[in-house]
């Protein structure tokens, strides 16, 4: 079976596009302010921006300072979190735990 994407015009792309772009530069300044130490990975957490609801996890964790790929996995493996899971996906009890877990 072929899945084959809807037609879109010109001007719904074009809309499209700029959402993603808007996001990207958001999350963009995000990671920037995570790493500057000017927003903290907990409060992220369990109070995350629209745009970030789709954001991976693993990569949230990745832009927090003295979090490596090794400490991000290990993080999550604890609080049985899947690295592809994003912050819009997490249940009360991983939310909870995790936020409990950076901010320690």
């Amino acid at each position: 079976m072929v899945t084959v994407a809807p037609d879109r015009s010109v001007m719904q792309r074009r809309e499209a596009l700029e959402r993603a772009n808007e996001v990207r530069a958001a999350r963009a300044q995000l990671k920037r302010d995570l790493r500057a130490r000017r927003v903290r990975v907990h409060d992220l957490l369990l109070d995350p921006p629209a745009y970030l609801e789709t954001a991976k996890v693993f990569d949230v964790l990745l832009a927090a300072p003295k979090y490596g790929r090794v400490k991000a996995n290990k993080t999550l493996g604890r609080c049985k979190i899947s690295p592809s899971k994003t912050v819009g996906g997490l249940s009360g009890r991983q939310r909870a735990e995790l936020a409990a877990m950076v901010s320690a």
